[in-house]
């Protein structure tokens, strides 16, 4: 399985060489490309990308209103996303159903339910091929059946917004923001999962020193045996 990722910026206005674009994540596995989520900046960039099939965590701009006039392949989205994504012309739209496997492409896809937003409920993707095994969650508070979504998983690819300050808020009786990465690296440690990508990076990363920033990171991952990293636009990882 080869990993592209094709954008790293969560969000934000601020954007840079190595996170330009809306965080998206080009999944392939034996000259099938499957892309996950498609933000407002990829709105007319399909051509050069032409992937298999398009999966959504959620509705959001940023990852899903660069389908505002449609899609050249079929879209996998959750029912709760197709209800709340509204002013997209997708004419091939496919539900995933939470908690049970699918296989996209030759690609197996499990949707997890994700704590993030009220108004646009989000999942994180257990993803495997063959032998190759990662979950991909670029927005979220916590994962409701955590030890199930991360066993025996590679890497763990998470939510960049905020390192260690707290990025939650209270809406009624719901939970909506972004977990800290100090908080999804424990959650690695917790799970044995040994490596993790921050990715949907956030002000703190973005406009920041990244090598200072990374530095913590480091920290935090040794404190915790997690192998950290930060993803920017373009980098490309295989895994076997």
């Amino acid at each position: 399985m080869k990993l592209t990722f094709l954008g790293t910026r969560g969000e934000i206005e601020a954007r840079t060489r190595r996170h330009r674009m809306h965080t998206s994540l080009l999944v392939s596995h034996r000259g099938a490309d499957v892309m996950i989520d498609c933000g407002l900046d990829w709105l007319g960039k399909f051509e050069r990308l032409n992937p298999c099939a398009i999966v959504l965590t959620h509705a959001h701009p940023d990852h899903a209103w660069g389908l505002k006039d449609g899609a050249p392949c079929p879209v996998h989205a959750p029912q709760k996303t197709w209800q709340t994504l509204q002013g997209c012309r997708v004419e091939d739209r496919r539900v995933i159903k939470e908690r049970m496997p699918a296989k996209i492409c030759g690609i197996t896809f499990e949707a997890f339910p994700v704590e993030h937003s009220i108004l646009a409920p989000a999942v994180g993707y257990r993803v495997s091929a063959g032998r190759s095994r990662i979950f991909y969650a670029p927005d979220l508070i916590f994962i409701r059946d955590r030890a199930a979504a991360l066993k025996g998983v590679q890497i763990y690819i998470g939510d960049g917004a905020t390192l260690t300050r707290s990025f939650i808020r209270k809406r009624g009786k719901h939970l909506i923001g972004h977990a800290p990465v100090r908080t999804q690296l424990t959650w690695c440690a917790r799970e044995g999962v040994p490596r993790a990508i921050i990715t949907h990076c956030g002000s703190e990363i973005v406009s920041g020193d990244e090598r200072k920033i990374l530095a913590r990171i480091h920290a935090m991952a040794a404190e915790r045996g997690v192998e950290t990293s930060i993803a920017c636009d373009g980098m490309k990882l295989i895994l076997r």
